[in-house]
């Protein structure tokens, strides 16, 4: 065979795999949907007829989804040889924080949403490359807002991140109390994280968007911070917000911003005298390499997809996309007047950490 039937054969082998996988981030889709994981988290190991009449589903079709889980090992059944009415099926313990435990970092069920929700825009998207601009903004519903930060940030901004920069952890436990915000603070786990592993602090989240803010503004009021947390629909490239702030926050945000020197313009405006600015953003090669590794692929896709789209519908947009190199960003922090650009001695799996000096 030769090394052009070889390639041929390869792509139409990983394309095949690729459908397997698509499908199945839709079927954990279908199951975050209707807590079909949370069920069997909660209840343990069920027959078909059993999780259909706790979660209130039909049972053929939650006999299909039990045997496909089971055929793709996402859950386990006791006996095959059993009638499909009556196998056992149970979730594996080391599956229940990956899927049925949305308060663990290594919750990932949220990505059947996030997938389906990218879906959702393709016809809008097709366009959008035609004409250069942005699609529509889609809606919540029907499926609500993936709030995949937020066990990441409860967990560990606060308890890791932020004490890992010494001279911002000692500012952030001292006298007088230290104000911080939040750009692109999304539904205001971030600034919740800061607020509870930082009992002196006030928090001040920014974003465009109004329903993430209401979303934000529920979630101070029920985890008893709206004392010290506010939010605020905001661009953060207004140069009309004022501080001063010791920290301002800008988490796997920037990159997603039609105009980032503004923001950061902005918020150096905003820093009190020490201050600085701290980024996240996607952990990404310094050059561009091709073929690149599965997380750059894996970024690369979400900026087709999502973070390029999402900045083009601003003339004057710096279009940057999900692949924020370390130049690039040191180029938009030297435009907006920072004297210094950090990369932070840690990082975790998917973020870089950036702080900047005035």
């Amino acid at each position: 065979m030769s090394t052009t039937d070889d390639r041929t054969n390869a792509l139409v082998e990983r394309l095949f795999r690729n459908a397997g996988a698509a499908l199945e981030i839709y079927s954990i889709y279908l199951s975050e949907r209707l807590g079909l994981y949370q069920s069997l988290a909660d209840h343990g190991p069920s027959t078909s007829v059993e999780l259909s009449e706790r979660t209130g589903t039909a049972e053929r079709y939650i006999r299909e989804w039990l045997e496909h889980h089971a055929a793709s090992g996402l859950i386990d059944v006791d006996d095959t040889a059993a009638a499909p009415t009556e196998r056992c099926y149970h979730l594996p313990p080391e599956h229940i924080p990956v899927l049925a435990d949305p308060d663990a970092v290594e919750y990932h069920a949220y990505k059947g949403v996030e997938l389906a929700r990218a879906a959702r825009m393709l016809p809008d998207l097709v366009e959008a490359f035609r004409t250069g601009g942005a699609p529509p903004h889609q809606p919540w519903e029907p499926e609500g807002r993936a709030e995949f930060n937020r066990p990441t940030y409860l967990n560990l901004l606060g308890k890791e991140w932020l004490p890992a920069i010494p001279e911002i952890d000692r500012r952030l436990r001292a006298e007088p109390p230290a104000r911080v915000a939040d750009f692109a603070c999304g539904t205001g786990w971030s600034s919740i994280a800061m607020a509870q592993a930082y009992p002196r602090i006030t928090v001040h989240g920014l974003d465009l968007d109004e329903d993430a803010i209401a979303a934000a503004s529920r979630h101070a009021e029920e985890t008893g911070l709206a004392d010290r947390v506010r939010f605020s629909v905001a661009d953060a490239a207004d140069p009309a917000y004022s501080g001063p702030f010791y920290l301002v926050t800008i988490l796997e945000a920037l990159h997603d911003m039609p105009r980032p020197v503004a923001a950061l313009r902005s918020a150096r405006a905003m820093l009190a005298p020490g201050g600085s600015v701290l980024i996240a953003d996607e952990l990404v090669e310094d050059e561009f390499t091709a073929p690149a590794s599965e997380l750059e692929r894996y970024h690369y896709g979400w900026s087709l997809m999502s973070c390029l789209p999402d900045a083009m519908g601003d003339p004057e947009s710096a279009a940057t996309g999900a692949l924020m190199r370390p130049e690039t960003l040191r180029r938009y922090a030297a435009e907006a007047g920072f004297q210094e650009t950090r990369i932070l001695p840690f990082h975790t799996p998917l973020f870089r950490f950036y702080r900047l000096i005035p």
